[in-house]
């Protein structure tokens, strides 16, 4: 599927980044070129050890950042696929820098859809998250803009052979800033900071993000939201797995947290299919019996929503332990 094409990431030295170079170098080692485009030096001289260009020679650093349309326009030159992960995506700095995450989030998808249209790309897949639906704090509302936009540059791509999709899921087992590694670092510390015995959040590994994004490429029409049909935990869940000899302590929501968080809202439900292990939120303009036809799928019903909270499938403390030594540290033991 990719061998001989050449594939852009945005935001390419973070943790999804170099998970997707790692997999897409062993399923396509044919791939033409790889470029990972992002703006910190450091981070790209450190994932250069991990792909040096004497075994990878199709692997291309480009410093630049997606808020730099005419830079970002250069590096897509035969570009064929993109996918877009670039993003401020910490809660409290969003709520605390608003304007800095606009530019990026909002100004740097812009960006990329301008790319993809001037450069004769063919495939678009932008990464969205679940704070994206219903969103209350700025970073979830600069992400749901920017998934409006992705899902309507379809309806100004003219005659061009270019598709734009989003992929939207939920937290992300072991990745810089999430729960599972803070955890880690506090148990150290005896005491384990827990926002609220009844949060929950959607979880999903590197590797089934990186599957997700395959499969969007391979498969995808244009103009859908994907999410994929996934697990929940508890934030106790995830402590009691990591620490249960350690103490807990209640600190409260943080400013811009939902106690649940939702993927699909009951307002998607008219607009939404189902199949296999995906859902589809289409927009209200397409001819939704071709997307039924292409994915084998059936319409939701009405009123549906797809809630972390009101999940039918959970996380236990020995699953968590599990997928923990297996996606996040092969040598982890519970403390």
């Amino acid at each position: 599927m990719l061998n001989n094409k050449n594939i852009l990431i945005t935001g390419g030295t973070g943790s999804f980044g170099k998970m997707f170079t790692k997999m897409i170098l062993e399923r396509y080692p044919k791939v033409k070129r790889l470029v990972i485009y992002s703006r910190d030096e450091l981070k790209q001289f450190e994932m250069a050890q991990n792909f040096p260009v004497e075994r990878f020679p199709q692997v291309r650093f480009f410093i630049g950042d997606v808020r730099d349309g005419a830079r970002f326009k250069r590096a897509c030159e035969g570009i064929d696929v993109i996918i877009h992960a670039a993003a401020l995506k910490q809660v409290p700095t969003a709520e605390y820098n608003p304007d800095e995450c606009i530019k990026t989030n909002i100004g740097g998808a812009q960006n990329v859809i301008d790319a993809a249209l001037s450069m004769d790309v063919k495939i678009v897949v932008a990464l969205s998250t679940d704070k994206a639906a219903a969103p209350i704090n700025l970073y979830g509302a600069t992400k749901l803009v920017s998934d409006k936009l992705f899902i309507a540059a379809n309806n100004i791509k003219g005659f061009r052979d270019l598709r734009f999709s989003v992929v939207r899921y939920g937290n992300v087992m072991g990745s810089r800033g999430s729960v599972i590694p803070f955890f880690m670092k506090k148990r150290e510390e005896g005491t384990i900071p827990i926002t609220h015995k009844d949060m929950t959040r959607f979880n999903i590994s590197l590797e089934e993000g990186v599957e997700m994004v395959l499969w969007a490429i391979e498969h995808a029409i244009g103009s859908e939201i994907f999410v994929p049909k996934i697990p929940s935990y508890t934030i106790e869940t995830v402590a009691k797995a990591i620490a249960p000899g350690c103490k807990v302590e209640y600190v409260g929501i943080r400013p811009g947290e939902k106690l649940h968080e939702e993927m699909i809202t009951e307002s998607d439900s008219y607009n939404t299919i189902e199949f296999d292990r995906y859902y589809a939120i289409l927009p209200t303009d397409v001819d939704k019996q071709k997307y039924l036809n292409h994915y084998d799928a059936k319409e939701v019903q009405q009123g549906f929503k797809y809630n972390s909270g009101k999940n039918t499938e959970w996380e236990t403390i020995e699953s968590m332990r599990e997928k923990i030594k297996k996606y996040v540290t092969p040598d982890f033991k519970p403390l």
